[in-house]
């Protein structure tokens, strides 16, 4: 949904904000998408009303995600194109039998399900068994897995590499942010940035091909990769935001 600040700027304005924020001039879109840069410059101003098949050529041209998509439509006047459905809702069966075939694939390896703002939205057996000893208030409804895993009452103290780690997710979450200029992301960027003030300025990087998390909770000392994986053709809002995580042991 357009939030009152998106419909006060309207369609060429969040076209601008997003030219802007991928580092593009008005020339580098309007060679890119070819468009005038004259009409594209109407188009910003709303001196020019763009059509419905104009904006979304030229957000295909500045990457904008589907739901940042359905924002410039309305803004613009249109209806939205992309749906975003419910999981409950019968459309999304398909969705819901692969994540759990993955979830139930990958056991004993801890497997998680979230949304765009890292809420659990299911988990495998193997990946439940590790909230226990967690604040019983970061376990929600919703959990989000971020604040868990960065909160000193949550995973944080098991973490024996925790400023790696860290600043593994705050990259992940900043570049998540600079993507779709989200500002609920932009409130839990700074809550994990406070949350690991630490590890808000490393770099991640690490010699290893990969980085390991490295665990050591109820007597138990485990090492882990992480596998990301999306539903890369998904054509619902729900379905594209959601992110699956396996933690497959190592070492």
């Amino acid at each position: 949904m357009t939030n009152i600040a998106q419909s006060s700027i309207g369609a060429g304005g969040l076209l601008r904000n997003w030219r802007q924020r991928r580092r593009m001039s008005q020339l580098d879109l309007a060679s890119s998408a070819q468009v005038s840069t004259r009409h594209l410059s109407y188009v910003e101003t709303g001196r020019s009303t763009p059509s419905r098949e104009l904006l979304l050529h030229l957000a295909r041209h500045l990457d904008v995600p589907p739901r940042e998509q359905n924002d410039l439509l309305l803004a613009a006047g249109y209806a939205p194109t992309f749906s975003e459905l419910d999981l409950g809702d019968p459309a999304m069966r398909p969705v819901l039998t692969a994540i759990d075939a993955i979830l139930t694939g990958s056991e004993p390896n801890p497997t998680l399900v979230m949304d765009r703002y890292w809420n659990l939205v299911r988990a495998n057996a193997a990946a439940l068994t590790r909230v226990d000893g967690i604040a019983p208030e970061l376990l929600g409804p919703p959990l989000n897995v971020l604040r868990v895993t960065l909160h000193p009452d949550g995973l944080a103290p098991s973490v024996v590499n925790f400023d790696a780690v860290a600043a593994h997710l705050i990259h992940r979450l900043r570049r998540q942010h600079a993507i779709s200029g989200d500002p609920v992301l932009a409130d839990l960027l700074a809550e994990a940035e406070a949350l690991a003030p630490s590890a808000s300025d490393i770099h991640p990087l690490n010699a290893a091909a990969a980085l390991e998390l490295h665990l050591r909770r109820n007597g138990i000392d485990a090492r882990y990769l992480s596998v990301v994986s999306t539903f890369g053709t998904a054509l619902d809002i729900t379905a594209s935001e959601l992110t699956i995580e396996t933690f497959y042991t190592v070492g």
